[in-house]
């Protein structure tokens, strides 16, 4: 072998190893294939996923009655699973701290209904009798009441309610409180279902995960499903946690309000405007015309009983357009026209449970599409 043979060879081998160093722009490729966003051209493929769509949705109407209390639970497990990892670092065994949160979970919700039990059930007694006088006091509010009854006997007729009316009332006169509480009264029913699904959610979730990770063919997908499960978790948990403590405080601002102004059972409208606020947009746009009638009842028709409902519109602007976005808009972005969809359709689907789950079903989905390659683009759609 000559020299320059030789020499040449050498020189070979040292640009060998710097591409290897330093890439060449062809290495590139794997940045811009996770940000690549591709599109289904097949049509067989967008044919079948269509299909397969609407059999799912279909599957999930016709069995709601076991499916809602099953997302119910995994919903409330992403609330609690870190107070249960709390205790676990404090020394608690695992089963037991599922069990005290669990425990925490039904007093509180128990503490709740006892307290507004009786005001409610009050008020539905007076409401078939009073709307029709609130239309007479406020004529130029009549089209929007009714819009308001026809709406409240549509969801009686959904929830399958059957309302005894007091004599002498309007065949059209609803309950308001029956309305607002239907959803309760639904996700009541499988109530049982959705803690005992929730206690082995937390004692034994992560097997699940686990076995999946098994089973997949190659470690990159392994990594992917975990760090998918890792992302749902971490970033629902926080939206969860956030949305609850903030809709606390919206509550106790209500009460405070309503008890000042001197609506009677303010109680009742705190945690009416804690529930509602669970439902963007719509929920409270329901709770200003739920206010207005109690403030009418309680106060009569004067420019004092707008004083709650203005307090309570200045709570919700504040909330909605300085809070809320400050402690959330760098963790999480959604579409608000698909915050809106989303709300309707569950609705239509699943009730008001359908309504309070329906942003949390989009974050998440939204969390596994933006991590998951095919589906990406979907992703991309619902972003803010």
């Amino acid at each position: 072998m000559s020299a320059r043979t030789a020499e040449a060879i050498d020189t070979k081998m040292e640009e060998t190893i710097a591409d290897v160093r330093d890439p060449a722009p062809a290495a590139t490729a794997p940045q811009d294939d996770e940000e690549d966003m591709p599109l289904p051209t097949e049509p067989r493929t967008i044919f079948l996923g269509g299909l397969f769509l609407l059999a799912l949705l279909a599957a999930l109407y016709v069995a709601a009655p076991i499916v809602l209390p099953v997302v119910l639970a995994i919903v409330l497990k992403l609330l609690l699973q870190p107070l249960v990892r709390l205790l676990d670092r404090a020394g608690v065994p695992h089963a037991l701290g599922a069990l005290v949160a669990i425990f925490m979970l039904v007093m509180a919700l128990a503490g709740i209904i006892s307290g507004v039990a009786g005001p409610a059930t009050s008020w539905a007694g007076k409401l078939p009798e009073a709307i029709p006088q609130i239309q007479q006091q406020l004529a130029f509010l009549a089209r929007p009441i009714s819009s308001v009854q026809w709406m409240m006997a549509q969801l009686q007729g959904v929830a399958g309610m059957g309302v005894s009316l007091p004599q002498g009332s309007s065949e059209h006169s609803v309950n308001v409180m029956g309305m607002l509480f239907s959803g309760t009264t639904t996700v009541a029913a499988g109530l049982f279902t959705t803690l005992i699904v929730l206690f082995f959610l937390l004692v034994s979730g992560e097997t699940f995960m686990r076995r999946l990770v098994e089973i997949l063919p190659t470690f990159a997908e392994k990594r992917q499903a975990v760090e998918i499960t890792i992302d749902i978790e971490r970033n629902i948990s926080a939206y969860l946690i956030t949305v609850s403590v903030i809709n606390v405080v919206v509550g106790l601002l209500t009460f405070l309000v309503m008890w000042l102004c001197g609506v009677a059972n303010p109680l009742l409208w705190g945690v009416t405007a804690f529930v509602m606020n669970f439902v963007p947009i719509l929920g409270p746009m329901a709770a200003i015309v739920i206010f207005l009638m109690a403030s009418v009842l309680s106060l009569g028709v004067t420019w004092w009983a707008l004083l709650p409902v203005g307090l309570y519109f200045l709570i919700h602007v504040l909330e909605g357009e300085i809070v809320t976005p400050m402690l959330m808009a760098r963790r999480f972005t959604i579409n608000p026209v698909a915050v809106i969809l989303a709300l309707l359709f569950w609705y239509w689907m699943w009730g008001v449970p359908g309504a309070i789950l329906a942003v949390p079903m989009l974050a998440i989905t939204k969390i596994m599409c933006d991590d998951i390659r095919p589906l990406r683009a979907f992703g991309h759609f619902l972003e803010g």
